[in-house]
């Protein structure tokens, strides 16, 4: 089934909209009358169901069915609809229809998608435990324990037990059923379809209520599970709502365009025919039209709608090789648009989505939209997991061991499935629910171990590390990407590797600036739930983050008053961080006073040099020093300077770390350890979660500097230790 062809809303077909194919390949049987959906209604309910034949009501149902599996036993449908028949008899639906046409239209739906058996007797059923007095049990002893479990997970809640959670609570409930069973959400997909295919006999309010859950909650649903032929339809329904004069203006351009006599998109496709016959490749070459959203998103992105833009050509074939086959023959013989190509079939989209896109551009300037798929391709394209068939039968050679696992699970569905369990809060599910299905692009990062991690497109480290580790991440400290190391709320993308870097400290716990860099609903769930679990560390935290803040606006102000807008200028380091030296340099300056620059910081065996500064001073540096360059381009002279015969040292180290409790302590610590006197410390302000450590240490021996770095760099947290840079020549 295509969007196109069951959209309440669209005019009707383009011209061109089917064509034949360009090689005939293997017979093909009689093609079946498309039925018009939106009829079925007003035209399915016939005479009683008799026990020795299927009711003429489900003919449609069943004429459908076959068309996609050509053996199936259709006594269970029989059964099912003798039993919803029944059950519903005397309901009306506000449309003034009896009830009955509601289901049987549902299950069309289904079964023009391609539906097994199983989903669409569940489907005949879907209303009858919630609307009349048919229980779950007498749904399982009839048709059996899968078909109860489909219909109880469409069942809505009831708002006497619930309340106003209870559309909420009901979501919650099919989402866990889904996750079990994702032919539940194909069922309600369809069912929500064919009530806003009759939307129109409610309250405005009300279809503008039901119309908004549609487009946060079901629509995304339908895309990540790949049913576009549901998922596009109920956009345009959608847009008609909440959108009527943006829609009436679309369907003006639509039906416009549609009286045209010249039609860009046959006139291609004929080209495009011609290009396949030739290169001898069988495919058959569609038009499909745009729907009215998508019309819509051209308009706004383009402006001026031409010919080529109310569709776009299909071209569908036998074989994977024949996609690039087609694809290679169009480059060779018509002018690619190259920032259009995308492979969907070497990288399949998270919902299961195939295909081959490109454009041509044509003399005239338009710019044609080419999709390639095979047969099956298109099949899923279209169905999605409802293509798929039952997804729990086993392989006849691998018997099932009682065991349900659905390969049709996706990542994403996972992931929400996890969160969900720690939103017990119906208002924090619903909202987070909206906000996590507005992802709608799903990025696939790997481990060092080779297995893959799927996050939401945006997502950081964070995000990461509790997708990995769950709330075991409160002890994450930091991470390499692709080998290098990265902060937490470094962005990821798709195809990264990440290693995400754990410390031991039991006593670990999460920033609350990271809830800022958390993108994915389990990440802001735990982190959340660990401060208001800890409110004394999380009060601890706040303050922190305030006094850091104005720390930052303290030195930014004293700056600002001493006229030092860098605060890196070499000759404010030396006047203010130099030291003077312990009598273990000697300068060729008879009486001099010996000054280490503190930009510098220069300890045995460092080759040196030194400069006059005022009051008969000299200033030594390492000669790799940005001021050495700065002094020598003044034309100031050099002092010859050298290490005394003395071992004590004085250097400045810089440690950066990873935020995490305790870190300074244990810092200090490690170092008073190797018997290094800490003279001056200067810690910064965190910054995403990392923080650089300055530490000017007087050591008894320069031999022990190597240790001491050594012993810093083992403290959990610590990245990197070095020494203090000599200044570049800009700084």
């Amino acid at each position: 089934m295509s969007a196109e062809a069951t959209n309440s809303v669209t005019p009707g077909p383009m011209p061109g909209a089917v064509s034949s194919p360009v090689t005939p390949t293997a017979p093909r049987r009689k093609a079946r009358p498309r039925i018009d959906l939106r009829r079925l209604g007003r035209a399915a309910l016939l005479g009683s169901a008799t026990r020795d034949r299927l009711p003429d009501a489900i003919g449609h149902v069943a004429e459908a069915h076959r068309a996609h599996h050509p053996d199936a036993d259709l006594e269970p449908l029989r059964q099912a609809y003798v039993l919803a028949e029944s059950s519903h008899r005397g309901q009306m639906r506000k449309s003034g229809e009896p009830y009955i046409t509601h289901p049987l239209a549902v299950t069309l739906i289904l079964a023009e998608l391609g539906a097994e058996t199983t989903t669409l007797t569940a489907s005949l059923l879907h209303d009858t435990v919630e609307d009349t007095d048919v229980t779950l049990d007498q749904v399982r002893d009839q048709f059996g324990e899968e078909v109860r479990y489909l219909v109880d997970g469409v069942t809505k809640l009831e708002k006497v037990d619930y309340g106003a959670a209870a559309e909420s609570e009901t979501f919650r409930k099919m989402l866990v059923a889904t996750g079990n069973d994702v032919r539940v959400m194909s069922i309600k997909l369809a069912d929500r379809l064919h009530n806003m295919r009759t939307l129109g006999v409610m309250r405005p309010e009300k279809q503008e209520r039901i119309a908004k859950v549609t487009r946060d909650v079901l629509i995304p649903l339908a895309e990540r599970l790949g049913v576009q032929a549901l998922k596009t339809e109920l956009e345009d329904l959608v847009f008609a709502i909440l959108h009527p004069e943006e829609y009436a203006h679309t369907r003006e351009l639509i039906v416009r365009n549609a009286a045209r006599v010249d039609d860009p998109l046959a006139e291609v496709a004929d080209e495009v025919r011609t290009v396949l016959r030739e290169a001898d490749i069988p495919a058959e070459v569609l038009i499909r039209p745009r729907h009215f959203v998508s019309v819509h998103r051209v308009s706004r992105k383009r402006g001026r709608l031409r010919g080529s833009d109310f569709g776009r050509l299909l071209v569908l074939v036998n074989e994977d090789a024949d996609c690039y086959g087609v694809l290679g023959e169009l480059h060779t013989c018509m002018t690619p648009v190259v920032s259009e190509f995308k492979d969907f079939i070497a990288v399949p989209k998270f919902n299961l989505y195939q295909s081959l896109h490109t454009a041509v551009a044509r003399e005239n300037g338009q710019v044609v939209e080419v999709l390639i798929r095979t047969h099956q391709m298109h099949k899923v394209a279209e169905a999605g997991v409802v293509a798929l068939g039952n997804p729990y039968a086993p392989a006849p050679d691998d018997p099932a061991d009682g065991e349900r696992v659905d390969p049709t699970r996706p990542g994403w569905l996972s992931r929400l499935l996890d969160w969900q369990e720690a939103a017990p809060d119906p208002d924090h599910f619903w909202s987070t629910l909206r906000e996590d299905l507005a992802q709608d692009r799903e990025i696939t990062v790997f481990r060092p171990d080779g297995g893959t991690i799927g996050l939401p497109e945006g997502a950081t480290c964070v995000d990461a590390a509790y997708a990995q580790y769950g709330e075991d991440a409160h002890a994450c400290i930091g991470a390499r990407v692709n080998g290098r190391l990265a902060t937490l709320s470094t962005v990821l993308k798709d195809g990264d590797t990440v290693q995400l870097l754990m410390g031991q400290d039991p006593a670990s716990e999460p920033s609350r600036e990271w809830l800022e860099h958390a993108h994915t609903p389990a990440a802001r769930i735990a982190i959340q739930r660990w401060l208001t679990a800890h409110p004394v560390q999380a009060e601890a935290q706040r303050t922190e983050a305030r006094e850091h803040r104005q720390a930052e606006e303290r030195e930014a102000a004293l700056r600002l008053a001493t006229g030092d807008a860098s605060g890196t200028d070499g000759a404010a380091l030396e006047q203010t961080s130099a030291r003077p030296a312990t009598g273990h340099v000697l300068a060729d300056l008879p009486d001099a006073t010996v000054r280490l620059a503190g930009c510098c910081t220069p300890v045995p065996p460092d080759e040196i040099t030194g400069f006059s500064v005022r009051r008969g001073a000299v200033t030594v540096h390492r000669v790799e020093c940005a001021a050495v360059a700065r002094r020598k381009d003044a034309g100031r002279p050099e002092v010859g300077v050298r290490w005394g015969d003395t071992t004590e040292c004085r250097v400045t180290l810089v440690a950066e770390s990873f935020v995490r409790p305790h870190l300074l302590a244990d810092l200090t610590e490690a170092m008073a350890l190797e018997g290094a006197e800490i003279v001056s410390a200067t810690v910064e302000p965190p910054t995403q979660q990392q923080v650089r450590h300055t530490y000017t240490v007087q050591l008894p021996d320069a031999a022990h500097l190597p240790a001491l770095m050594r012993a810093m760099r083992n403290v959990a947290g610590v990245y990197d230790v070095s020494r203090a840079q000599p200044q570049t020549q800009g700084g």
